[in-house]
């Protein structure tokens, strides 16, 4: 079955940085789109950072600049590397999946990871 498991969150101070990882099972790793998400409380789920299996990327402009999206095709693994964090960006991160399986489209979600910016 699929699989998209989080790792690298945690408490960090303003201004400090993190680096998420989510590794993936199950799919065909290097043809997916791969995405990173977040949702802070009683907010809506956003986009924070994208990057397609040719590795082009697009972030949400709150992040520009502080946020890098990668992906290792060899390990499975896409990457968000957040430096210069700020209290706003505290939520939950959700790593998700994108591509088509025989023609019909699939979306999966990992369970997510916090991240906690202290100020």
């Amino acid at each position: 079955q699929v699989q998209l498991v989080e790792s690298g969150g945690g408490l960090v101070q303003a201004g400090g940085s993190l680096r998420l990882s989510c590794a993936a099972s199950g799919i065909i790793f290097r043809l997916s789109q791969m995405g990173w998400y977040r949702q802070a409380p009683g907010k809506q789920r956003e986009l924070v950072a994208g990057i397609s299996s040719g590795g082009s990327t697009n972030y949400a402009d709150s992040v520009k600049g502080r946020f890098t999206i990668s992906r290792d095709n060899a390990k499975n693994t896409v990457y968000l590397q957040m430096n210069s964090l700020k209290p706003e960006d505290t939520a939950v991160y959700y790593c998700n999946a994108g591509g088509s399986r025989g023609g019909s489209p699939f979306v999966y979600w990992g369970q997510g990871t916090q991240v906690t910016v202290s100020s």
